[in-house]
This record gives C-alpha cells, sequence and structure tokens, in this order.
C-alpha cells in the first residue's frame, strides 16, 4: 500500500465496520474483546501510527502461582511480574500473586481450579502431581497457561518458560568434578522438594556428568528440605556428623546462608566446594566472600519478560510466535558477580 492506511483499510483487514475500529481507535469501549483483538492487530499489521502504542482499554487478569516470598527465588519471581506490568504497561496485563505450597499438590489442583474461570491466563511454578496435571488440563481448555522455572510436561499446557534444567544439572556436576579435581570425594546434594521438575532434572543431570567424566565424585547423601532454611542447615550438620569426609556441598533450594553457616559452625567453610543455583542478593554476597565457589543463575527476571511476552501473544496482544521458549543460564564466580 502506497498511501497512508485510513481506517477503512482496517475495516477491511479485521472484516469489522468502520465504526467498531473508530471505537477501538479512540478507547470508547462497547466492542468484544475478540473483535477489539482483531482491530488492533490489523492496525498493527498495516502499520497505523497511531496505534502502535495503544494502550489496551480492557484488562486482562493473569493468575500467577508461585511459593511463598520466603523462598528468595520466588520472591525475585514477584518482584519480576510487578517490573514486567510497568514493562508492559501498554498490554494491561494484570498479574495477580497466589502464593502455593509445594508440598500440597490437592491444596494448588484446587486453586488453578478455582482462579482459572475468574482470570484470563495463567502462570505457575509447582510440583509434578498427576493431580496438578489433571487441573491443569482441564483449565487450559479455555485460557492460556503457562508453567514457569519448571515445566509440567504432559499437563496440557499451553507452554513452557525457562532452563532445559538437565543441562544446567551437568553444568554444576561438571564445575563439581573440576573444583574438587582428580581426587574426587563425597559429596551432599541439598534439594527442595525433587518432585519439581526443575530440581529432578537437575538432579539427573548432576549424576550424569559425573558418572560419565568423574567417576571418583560421589553422591553420598541427598536431603529434601520442602525449601526451608532452617533445615538446609541442619541438613548440612547431620550429613557432616554422619560423613567428615564430605568434600563438596550441591545446593539447588533455599538456604544457602543457613548451609554456609553450618559449615563455618564445623571449620569447613574452607574446604567445602558449594555450587548454588539462582543468584538471589544472599547468595550474591557468598559469592564476593568466595563461600560459595559458584552458583548458576536463569535469571527470573528475564524468564518473567519473556513469559509476559508469550502471554500476550496467545491472548493477541502482540504480535508473532506462541510457543515454548527455553532460556539461557549463566554462571557466576566471585570474579563476575
Amino acid at each position: 500500500m502506497s498511501r497512508k492506511p485510513i481506517i477503512a483499510d482496517v475495516a477491511r483487514l479485521a472484516s469489522v465496520s468502520t465504526a467498531t475500529v473508530d471505537r477501538v481507535l479512540n478507547d470508547r469501549g462497547g466492542v468484544k474483546p475478540e473483535k477489539e483483538i482483531k482491530v488492533l492487530s490489523a492496525a498493527r499489521r498495516l502499520k497505523l501510527d497511531r496505534i502502535l502504542t495503544r494502550r489496551y482499554s480492557r484488562v486482562l487478569r493473569i493468575a500467577v502461582l508461585i511459593q511463598s516470598s520466603a523462598n528468595p527465588f520466588h520472591a525475585a519471581l514477584r518482584d519480576a511480574c510487578a517490573a514486567a506490568s510497568r514493562a508492559y504497561a501498554d498490554l494491561n496485563l494484570q498479574f495477580l500473586i497466589h502464593h502455593i505450597d509445594p508440598g500440597d499438590a490437592s491444596e494448588i489442583a484446587a486453586a488453578i481450579r478455582r482462579l482459572g474461570p475468574r482470570h484470563n491466563g495463567l502462570i505457575l511454578t509447582s510440583p509434578d502431581d498427576r493431580r496438578i496435571a489433571a487441573a491443569i488440563g482441564e483449565v487450559a481448555q479455555k485460557i492460556p497457561v503457562i508453567t514457569l522455572a519448571t515445566d509440567l510436561p504432559g499437563s496440557g499446557r499451553w507452554a513452557y518458560v525457562g532452563p532445559d534444567d538437565r543441562r544446567a544439572g551437568r553444568v554444576a556436576g561438571d564445575l563439581m568434578g573440576r573444583f574438587l579435581g582428580r581426587e574426587g570425594g563425597d559429596i551432599v546434594m541439598i534439594a527442595g522438594l525433587l518432585s519439581l521438575v526443575g530440581q529432578k532434572e537437575r538432579d539427573a543431570g548432576f549424576r550424569q556428568v559425573l558418572g560419565e567424566r568423574y567417576p571418583a565424585c560421589r553422591i553420598s547423601a541427598v536431603f529434601e528440605t520442602r525449601d526451608s532454611a532452617e533445615r538446609a542447615g541442619l541438613a548440612i550438620l547431620e550429613a557432616l556428623n554422619e560423613n567428615p569426609a564430605v568434600r563438596g556441598v550441591y545446593h539447588m533450594t533455599a538456604g544457602a546462608p543457613e548451609a554456609i553457616a553450618a559449615l563455618r559452625s564445623q571449620g569447613r567453610s574452607k574446604d567445602v566446594v558449594v555450587i548454588a543455583h539462582e543468584l538471589t542478593e544472599d547468595r550474591r554476597a557468598l559469592l564476593k566472600e568466595r563461600a560459595i565457589d559458584a552458583v548458576i543463575d536463569q535469571n527470573p527476571e528475564f524468564e518473567v519478560r519473556t513469559a509476559t511476552e508469550l502471554m500476550a501473544r496467545f491472548l493477541g496482544r502482540m504480535e508473532g510466535v506462541a510457543s515454548t521458549i527455553i532460556t539461557a543460564v549463566q554462571v557466576y564466580t566471585s570474579e563476575n558477580v
């Protein structure tokens, strides 16, 4: 089209009346959501200048199910949702945070079924459980459901946004093997819940790479803390009491400061290698002190921004392909934190 597009062009492309286009472009309301999406999509395709940065008038409610902010990673997800609301204000997506207990699958499934009909989309980070998967399958028949940071494959979710956790676990295992060297040694694994697909995959990747490359490295104990910081510290004390020869800690859950405090209380903070996940502020400080040797970070702010754009595409408020997106991880040491 050589001339500048006009309302009639948008109406023809969207298969609506010029009056409908006028109401949408001038925020007069009274237009069904599906028609509003068609008009805005057509306006963008025609590069109608006035619509390129237009704010949508109708609020779309997105339920976000994550753990309590007592878990530093989930606190980062909460903050990232607030930041995404500001950064994508023109999309008019309202994130409504709902905290879940990862140990209560029945309540999580009930929350999904309760919240689904009252929202336009759902984003969640939860354990892999058949009851949760069934609830997602029901809700996903009507609204987009995105799994974030840890996946629920086979649940019927529309897409996953997050890292390849098996690869992240392999990175952790490779780092541990390199730090421990030829001598190797016994390693303690501190998990939150291995029913979380992400943590289960990290565990598998960590074990794989040790078996393939570092046979002198052995996992001597595995603890599930249910994301309790106190339990993380107690787990370290128990492990050291049972096996004073421990040389490594693979920490993939909450409670890194408590774990390090336990090592220090036993005079072991200098000779035990610690590999952790998630660059939260407490872990950043511990990296700087060299109390943690390396942190593998998945950048929750980027994940939430990516999930926001994906949800907007599913809901017709952004152009582009909507599908699963595997995000990158980055390794931090005291030298690049």
